[in-house]
């Protein structure tokens, strides 16, 4: 690596630096204003109101470097190569027999791994923060219960249900279980004080443990369930149940009763792949294109920063490097939008969920290709040979 690279490479890790802090500070402090009371009774009960920001926005911050790394590498280059510009240094380099694509050459080295750094924070660092993500800022302050997507288990058909859940304890606070009409001998519903998620352990499977039934006589009577299977065990068989309880065998995890359709951001893609073949859940095409979303998006981030570049590259005073900018920008909101426009055309059926994914990568990598030619070529002839016609058009 030249000493040019290197100065161009701190230059736009410099650079992507300052934006994502300086986005990511005006997120923070727009937010925390929101939720500053919950914030500060949280940190006068616990561990000061400093610790209290740190643990509540850290895990947002990773979050927000998910969603925004693509456009901070675009930004990060443009910017940097209009430095490189503006102070003629780029200048000097042509002069010295250096190609554009040869100077450059670091950037894209440096957002590739970029964009490698994200899809590590997009699997294995948010589903370890997934609980806190999940949780609002009112949570902080006292344990009441968050909101609770009922969810359909397709596999004992019990419909899963309650007033609300406490995400740090795993806990649903006055469970109702709805069952169906072929175990509505035992009652329409199965009531408790609240029910706890357990995973499976040895030869205890996954589900919930209803503690403090409403219907006391369903714990004296054998576990019961369909299809020679068992669904709901009570401590009358089930020896390793108290009194008064019962337990639902599910494999509805517990983030993704309460996630509702937040758990797919916040899983990996593994978990996300686990879910679709889990016969308790029945979930669309919104998940397969999420997961073909999480393949193709590296590509997209690069493709993005490859229709990008070439534009300020080929501006050569500062009114073209303001429109230059400019249509960046437009090519930005253009790309995320078609990004989404595709998922939401794959998630509604209407294409399939791997087209959904891959479909902006066809549509916008020949124009990514086409505006990166001139660079490809190292001795500059194109650009020259078009600069020639352009100055014999315009001479009287």
């Amino acid at each position: 690596m030249t000493i040019i690279h290197r100065y161009l490479l701190l230059q736009f890790v410099r650079t992507f630096l300052i934006f994502f802090i300086s986005f990511t500070g005006l997120y923070i402090v727009i937010d925390a204003f929101g939720n500053l009371d919950n914030l500060i009774e949280h940190g006068e009960t616990n561990d000061g109101i400093v610790l209290t920001i740190v643990q509540y926005y850290g895990p947002r911050v990773l979050f927000f470097f998910d969603r925004a790394s693509g456009m901070l590498i675009l930004v990060a280059a443009m910017f940097t190569i209009a430095s490189f510009q503006r102070h003629n240094e780029l200048t000097a380099l042509l002069a010295a027999g250096v190609s554009e694509r040869r100077v450059v050459k670091p950037l894209f080295a440096a957002a590739l791994v970029l964009c490698l750094v994200a899809a590590l924070n997009r699997e294995v660092m948010i589903p370890a923060v997934r609980e806190s993500l999940s949780q609002d800022a009112q949570a902080l302050t006292s344990k009441r219960a968050q909101p609770l997507h009922p969810t359909y288990d397709n596999a004992s058909e019990i419909l899963l249900s309650g007033k609300g859940a406490i995400a740090k304890d795993k806990v649903i606070v006055e469970p109702d279980f709805y069952l169906p009409k072929h175990l509505a001998i035992h009652g329409n519903g199965l009531r408790a004080k609240q029910a706890v998620f357990e995973r499976a352990t040895g030869d205890r499977p996954s589900g919930y443990r209803l503690i403090d039934i409403e219907d006391h006589t369903l714990a004296d009577k054998p576990s019961f369930g369909f299809n020679d299977k068992l669904f709901v065990l009570s401590p009358h068989d089930t020896a390793w149940l108290n009194p008064n309880e019962l337990f639902v065998v599910t494999q509805v995890d517990f983030h993704q009763l309460t996630g509702g359709n937040r758990w797919r951001q916040y899983s990996s893609t593994w978990e996300l792949i686990s879910a679709i073949h889990n016969p308790s859940l029945d979930y669309g095409a919104n998940v397969w294109v999420t997961i073909h979303g999480r393949v193709v998006q590296p590509f997209l981030d690069m493709t993005l920063l490859f229709l990008g570049v070439p534009l300020v590259l080929t501006s050569k005073n500062n009114r073209h490097k303001l429109m230059a900018i400019g249509k960046a920008s437009l090519l930005l909101l253009v790309f995320m939008f078609g990004v989404l426009a595709c998922q939401y055309l794959g998630s509604s059926y209407l294409i399939s969920p791997a087209l959904a994914a891959w479909l902006p990568l066809l549509v916008f990598v020949p124009g990514a290709v086409w505006l990166f030619e001139p660079l490809r070529d190292p001795t500059g002839k194109r650009q020259r040979s078009g600069d020639r016609q352009t100055a014999a058009r315009e001479t009287p």
